[in-house]
């Protein structure tokens, strides 16, 4: 952050988020401030649940957001954001630029709805110019918990640390049992290539289980994922039956 900039909204919270965190992250606290931290969190998470309340059944799409527009991975992404939309699914992402932005476009190109939960960040991480309904959030992970909490499918695009992080929240979810078995489309065969490697190690070394294996499938084809995700979604958990939640006038809704 430029100090020329230290002056703007965005900025004064972003940097106050982070003095915030970096206290917490300091150990035991005074007992006020633990509770301010609580009721902040408990907050943000009601911010977000009255949010994504109404927004259907999501797709969350993880990816890079330093991919720029009409490169084949941005493509790849905005072909997949139209195409679930389609099959009847809002678009989620982390609300910013790069894949975030080409799946969130696909999604509004399509009719659809694209919804974002876009994060404080010393860079100033906009939301970009391609979402219905979006929310931007302070702590990783309450947005994590968001983007998992709404999802019956998860597409992870090509990516770095933060899409790693987030792909291995879901899968470490799903592997543990604690969300069903969702599927996970793992797009870019030789991108993820070193990785598929290392998992398959892990698996010699018994430090994970082969079967864990199977619950990723991998992918060059937007149509192959958007056939796998139908199946092993819309299709298993009768998405198109399932009874939508009902607005009341007394909540505000």
């Amino acid at each position: 952050m430029n100090d020329s900039d230290a002056s703007t909204p965005t900025a004064q919270a972003t940097a106050a988020a982070r003095q915030q965190e970096r206290r917490f992250l300091e150990g035991p606290r005074a007992r006020t401030n633990e509770l301010k931290f609580l009721l902040l969190v408990l907050w943000e998470f009601f911010r977000g649940i009255r949010t994504l309340h109404f927004v259907g059944p999501c797709v969350s799409v993880f990816g890079s957001a330093r991919v720029a527009a009409g490169t084949p991975f941005y493509e790849q992404a905005r072909a997949l954001g139209a195409g679930l939309s389609r099959l009847g699914f809002t678009i989620l992402t982390g609300g910013g630029p790069g894949l975030m932005e080409a799946a969130n476009r696909g999604a509004r190109e399509a009719g659809g709805l694209s919804v974002g939960l876009n994060i404080l960040l010393p860079q100033e991480q906009a939301p970009n110019p391609y979402l219905d309904k979006w929310l931007t959030c302070r702590y990783f992970f309450v947005r994590k918990v968001l983007l998992v909490k709404y999802s019956y499918a998860f597409v992870i695009m090509p990516g770095g640390i933060g899409t790693m992080d987030e792909f291995f929240e879901a899968l470490t979810l799903i592997q543990t049992g604690k969300i069903q078995d969702f599927p996970v489309v793992v797009v870019g065969r030789e991108y993820w290539a070193p990785l598929a490697a290392l998992l398959e190690q892990m698996a010699q070394h018994h430090t994970i289980s082969a079967r864990d294996l199977n619950l990723l499938t991998y992918t060059d084809s937007v149509d192959e994922a958007l056939a796998h995700i139908e199946r092993h979604a819309v299709e298993k958990y009768k998405l198109r039956t399932r009874a939508k939640p009902r607005r009341r006038w007394w909540l505000g809704e």
